[in-house]
């Protein structure tokens, strides 16, 4: 119980930052050009900084253990929901269709779940989880960006090689795992960049919101991929876990981050490709709103 209240006080402190990016917004303080400066900064700046950080601790061979089994967990998570993607909604049209089956596979993880986690758990859990996004970033790139574009072998494997995530996890493995120090002064920078990630993440989520005409939500597949993305695959991936008898702290740093809305990305992706871009938004929008009240509730039962 008390990591549901913990739980829902968070949330209440991440919608009020979504309120605060939708002010912004429609105030015009930010728009679609100095918005997408916003959200490189946060992927490529701020963070890969939290990343990096989460791995300035002292971690036993214990915890490395399960560290490895979360990440063999999430690698699991990814292929079962491309396959329930590709299961539920191979009928669709493509504009639909590679929406739907993204999201699907992608959820929005790295720029909401982490912070959230962090914020929940503690250093330990955002350790655990900067290992479990790893998959999700590699998908992202690979699998996902297959759904809107035939882009070659090549251009995944760098992208997926060359993602600033994937490249902070690796340096703070080298520096937890040879015991490397950080100049004291380059620590609390990095720190202090990190913790920026929640706050200007979900202001940025808000300004993407704030373009979504809430009386044209009602849309049934819309409904149907959140039930998918927030309910049905987190309770399976608890059920899986709770079976296994796995770590309280893992198994709670999975539920949570594979129970997060649909990827902001897939908006992106969507306009960019030819995708119903409109119809992505929705997604994202219903998912996120949604997700504010089905988190806390799936920790009831972690």
């Amino acid at each position: 119980m008390q990591n549901f209240y913990s739980m829902v006080n968070i949330q209440a402190v991440l919608f009020i930052y979504l309120l605060v990016g939708v002010y912004v917004r429609k105030k015009n303080i930010i728009n679609i050009k100095t918005r997408q400066s916003f959200i490189d900064f946060i992927i490529q700046v701020a963070l890969p900084c939290m990343i990096f950080n989460s791995f300035s601790q002292d971690i036993s061979l214990q915890q490395l253990k399960y560290a490895s089994l979360i990440l063999g967990v999430s690698f699991l998570i990814c292929f079962f929901s491309m396959g329930l993607g590709k299961l539920l909604y191979h009928k669709y049209p493509f504009e639909k269709r590679s929406i739907l089956q993204y999201g699907a596979i992608i959820s929005n993880a790295g720029f909401a779940g982490l912070p959230l986690v962090a914020a929940a758990y503690g250093n330990l859990a955002l350790f655990y989880a900067s290992i479990f996004v790893i998959p999700n970033r590699i998908f992202l790139w690979s699998a996902g960006i297959s759904l809107f574009t035939e882009a070659d072998m090549k251009t995944r494997v760098k992208s997926v090689l060359l993602n600033p995530g994937i490249i902070a996890v690796e340096l703070g493995l080298i520096k937890m795992l040879f015991g490397i120090p950080v100049h004291p002064a380059m620590a609390l920078v990095i720190k202090n960049l990190g913790d920026c990630t929640g706050p200007l993440s979900m202001v940025i989520v808000g300004t993407i919101l704030a373009e979504i005409n809430i009386k044209t939500v009602c849309d049934k597949s819309v409904f149907n991929l959140t039930f998918v993305r927030l309910i049905f695959i987190p309770v399976v991936v608890m059920g899986v876990m709770k079976t296994l008898r796995m770590d309280p702290l893992a198994t709670a740093v999975a539920v949570v981050l594979t129970a997060m809305p649909v990827g902001t990305t897939t908006a992106l992706l969507a306009q960019k490709y030819g995708a119903d871009y409109e119809f992505g938004s929705k997604c994202v929008f219903v998912s996120t709103v949604l997700s504010m009240i089905t988190v806390p509730i799936l920790t009831l039962f972690i």
